[in-house]
């Protein structure tokens, strides 16, 4: 009968710890999923945009020598600039100019040190990294199938679709992107990475297609997980230990980057990327250079030019996960977050732009427009001083 008590007391306590352990577990995915659901609320989004290691599973990247971008004379930013920065929700903005800070400012509350979410100017950095494999010849055919790397996407939307494809986001994969649905495609995928589910199962589940891909353009995010996909299995390694290696360490971020990763401890590529401003700048600034970057050529030129030209079918203004504004002169380029993430490079007059923000109202309607113009503005008052109307 002892024996018996003891060895119930052991089974009892063990159901205890196993149940604490569980209600912990749970805990977090709560914690998690609760902070999807307000991650845009008014009272939080700024807050939330800087903090978003402390909500999800990531993975922190050993960035370098966290070396301290050159700084330049202070330059005068265009008539309105305030008023843009206020309207907008601007969180932070860095501008370089020929590879130094002429202007640098923070607001909300934030700080140069909030290593921000990139939303999907992440895609524009996986482009990069895409681009280095295809010249050493670790993914040489771009029209080659995803299954050929990606094997477990046979049978879904993703049968028969190209590397090519899905780095355009041409995929023709059916795809509600509408942030403001609760039960659209990307919310529910939202919830899966919350949740601590598996992001390529759910790129597996996908089954519907709107049309034959390569035909036309849709944005649809989940082309670059899939992206991300080919290129984990085309390496046999994480997307964190090839950007590490890539381009964190050679470029000396001033902190390490943060990506957020799903349950799997896989890397959210389209969109979880979290950097200071400051280092968003420093990759404009490899791109402004065409992939060099201290005498070492990190990404090549050849893959700069062309993944930064508008080549998505049906003359949509996107490339390589880049986008284009219309009338863009030679050289000008765009990565492009929701909520007012934007690196924005002009290749011509050696201008980049990060800019961070927590803009609520980034879809009303002249709102992309608004940053588009003070973008341009910004970079010609930079290369003749004489246009500028001095503010900030």
């Amino acid at each position: 009968m002892k024996r018996f008590l003891k060895g119930l007391s052991v089974a009892v306590l063990a159901l205890a710890v196993l149940a604490g352990a569980t209600a912990a577990w749970k805990h977090e995915e709560i914690t998690r999923l609760m902070a999807v659901n307000t991650l845009f609320h008014e009272d939080r989004i700024v807050g939330n945009f800087s903090g978003m290691d402390a909500l999800f599973h990531h993975v922190v990247m050993d960035g370098g020598t966290h070396a301290p971008l050159p700084r330049g004379p202070k330059a005068a930013m265009p008539e309105g600039f305030d008023d843009w920065i206020e309207v907008r929700a601007v969180t932070g903005i860095v501008v370089l100019k020929d590879g130094q800070i002429v202007h640098e400012s923070y607001h909300r509350g934030t700080t140069s040190e909030d290593r921000r979410i990139s939303w999907s100017v992440a895609k524009s950095v996986l482009s990069l990294l895409l681009g280095t494999l295809h010249h050493d010849g670790t993914i040489p055919n771009l029209d080659a199938p995803v299954t050929d790397y990606a094997p477990d996407l046979a049978d879904s939307a993703y049968d028969g679709v190209t590397i090519r494809q899905v780095a355009q986001v041409a995929s023709g994969v059916a795809f509600d992107e509408d942030y403001l649905d609760f039960w659209s495609d990307i919310n529910r995928m939202g919830r899966v990475l919350a949740l601590g589910g598996t992001m390529d199962g759910f790129s597996i589940g996908q089954r519907n297609r709107r049309g034959e891909a390569g035909v036309d353009w849709q944005y649809v995010s989940i082309d670059t997980h899939v992206l991300g996909m080919v290129i984990r299995g085309a390496t046999g390694r994480s997307i964190a230990e090839l950007m590490e290696d890539g381009f964190f360490r050679p470029l000396g971020m001033e902190r390490d980057p943060i990506y957020l990763t799903d349950g799997r401890g896989v890397e959210f590529v389209l969109g979880g990327l979290n950097m200071t401003t400051r280092d968003y700048a420093r990759i404009g600034q490899l791109v402004a250079q065409d992939g060099h970057w201290q005498g070492e050529e990190l990404v090549p030129a050849d893959w700069i030019a062309h993944s930064t030209q508008a080549s998505a079918p049906g003359g949509a203004l996107y490339g390589y996960q880049w986008w284009l504004a219309p009338d863009a002169p030679p050289g000008e380029v765009y990565g492009r977050g929701v909520y007012g993430q934007f690196l924005w490079i002009d290749r011509a007059r050696q201008v980049v732009i990060a800019v961070n923000a927590a803009d609520r109202g980034f879809r009303t309607p002249g709102a992309h427009a608004s940053s588009t113009a003070m973008f341009r503005a910004i970079a010609a008052g930079l290369a003749d001083p004489t246009q500028t109307e001095g503010e900030g």
